[in-house]
């Protein structure tokens, strides 16, 4: 049985859930001859590069743009000429894409991004490729463009998800909600007593960890100043390597500081609660730690409909400054029960074999 597990590499989160996926299977799955694949890899150059670095650039200095652009192709009066473009632009800048997955003709083409899904559905239906599409969406909420023909199977993360398919016309049968995929490390068993010795960590300590992916915005560092003094403090700034050097140079006590790392699973197994923008698989990483997200800087459109599907769950909260959040922090940890209670609604959405299952699909 041959597996394509595919993404398109345009923010990280497409590529965790791709990678989760085919680690799963290259360790669990003998039998499975599964190959990784960038859509980009096989783009025209253009297209290429305005996926890589175009909407970084707009969601850190363009928001409003970004903003009207998700609204414009979401909004039912131009939702159908918005995809009809894209749909026409898409094929022609992904023609050496096609080729690649015409010419394996997998068994089972999984893909982590709707660009990667709407291509393998249009071969499908066109009949070039036999093989079965599953779409496996990665955020909570439902941007129309997921939505394409020839898909065997969608994969949700919450039943609201499969709800909202179901609304725009897709039949519950073709949709299984099995969860956001994460990696094997975000399951695994820590001490926290030698993790904290390992960061120089208080073990005792009330532990906030602050991460906001792999751009390393938002307000940070006046969240840093409101919370030294009162909570130890974890902040990944990943690649913002400014913020990481002003961070250091302040040398609080209280604070640790990393730049861009690849064990969050670590920090996540020794923090108490957790800051962070609402990405679908921060937050799937995040409940399948058991930590409780305080959201902030939410990009418009789908991060905001994430925020709100976790609402209507009991899980997370919205901040919007440095004093609300200390004000949310220094009531969790000074009420723990309100913390556990808090904890325990995470039960509600929280699958943590996610991964597995999609992988189980194929069998």
């Amino acid at each position: 049985m041959k597996v394509i597990v595919t993404y398109a590499s345009a923010g990280a989160g497409h590529f965790k859930a791709a990678e989760a996926i085919y680690n799963c299977f290259k360790t669990s799955y003998k039998d499975v001859d599964v190959v990784m694949a960038d859509a980009l890899r096989w783009s025209l150059r253009f297209f290429k590069i305005s996926y890589l670095y175009g909407y970084s650039f707009l969601v850190r200095h363009l928001r409003c743009l970004w903003r009207l652009g998700f609204w414009l192709t979401s909004f039912s009066a131009f939702c159908a000429v918005s995809r009809l473009i894209a749909k026409i632009l898409n094929r022609i800048q992904t023609r050496g894409f096609a080729k690649f997955l015409e010419e394996e003709n997998a068994d089972f083409i999984i893909s982590t991004h709707f660009l990667c899904s709407e291509i393998a559905g249009h071969l499908k239906i066109r009949q070039k490729i036999k093989s079965k599409v599953i779409s496996v969406i990665t955020d909570f909420g439902v941007h129309p463009f997921w939505l394409s023909e020839g898909i065997d199977y969608y994969i949700v993360g919450s039943d609201i998800t499969m709800n909202r398919l179901k609304s725009e016309g897709v039949n519950q049968d073709n949709i299984k909600v099995l969860g956001i995929p994460v990696g094997a490390e975000f399951l695994a068993e820590y001490s926290k007593i030698d993790l904290c010795h390992k960061f120089n960590l208080n073990n005792n300590e009330f532990t906030c960890l602050i991460f906001t992916g792999s751009f390393g915005i938002g307000q940070i560092e006046e969240i840093v100043e409101a919370l030294h003094t009162d909570v130890q403090i974890i902040v990944v700034t990943a690649r913002n390597q400014r913020l990481y050097k002003k961070l250091k140079n302040k040398n609080y006590p209280s604070v640790r500081v990393f730049g861009f790392i690849d064990n969050i699973h670590e920090l996540m197994a020794v923090s108490d609660i957790i800051i962070t923008k609402p990405g679908g698989l921060s937050i799937a990483e995040s409940l399948v730690m058991k930590l409780f997200p305080i959201f902030i800087s939410p990009i418009p459109g789908q991060e905001e409909e994430n925020i709100r599907v976790m609402a209507e769950y009991g899980v997370g909260i919205e901040a919007k400054d440095a004093k609300c959040i200390k004000n949310i922090i220094l009531d969790f940890k000074n009420n723990p029960d309100k913390l556990k209670e808090a904890k325990n609604r995470i039960e509600k959405i929280r699958k943590p074999f996610a991964t597995k299952a999609i992988c189980d699909v194929v069998r």
